[in-house]
């Protein structure tokens, strides 16, 4: 990935790890159905212009490494990707759809965000700008 990404007005890099699974965690991810995911995550994050860094489909969980434009609230757009990749599956896979529950996904995830730097540096960085700002009062 380039380290820097642009949009018209602002230059970010907003990288998050994310790991969500299926309902109950069942291991439902295998064969044709490990296969078809892989084409949906990738159709749908291009959708949005989000860019797949990594990601690893596992029988009862999906880990991404994802670089998510600021202009996309990460939420919103998780909401998007298990919604859409839910009804996806469901068309090509009308077995894997239960009269009783209509949930492919479990409804949480996790998040982290992933740096090129620590929290440590961080303040630092903010510390040496407000020195130098006050040393520039003068």
């Amino acid at each position: 990935m380039n380290d820097i990404q642009s949009l018209s007005h602002s230059k970010w890099r907003c990288q998050y790890h994310i790991v969500f699974i299926p309902k109950y965690r069942q291991k439902r991810l295998l064969g044709k159905i490990k296969k078809e995911l892989q084409w949906i995550i990738k159709r749908l994050c291009s959708f949005k212009d989000v860019e797949i860094i990594a990601g690893a489909i596992c029988s009862d969980h999906v880990h991404l490494d994802l670089a998510i434009p600021p202009k996309l609230n990460v939420s919103q757009f998780m909401g998007y990707l298990k919604g859409k990749s839910a009804l996806m599956i469901y068309d090509g896979f009308p077995k894997e759809r239960s009269k009783w529950d209509k949930s492919f996904w479990a409804r949480g995830y996790y998040i982290a965000t992933v740096g090129t730097v620590t929290e440590e540096v961080v303040r630092k960085y903010i510390q040496e700008q407000y020195e130098r700002s006050k040393e520039e009062e003068y």
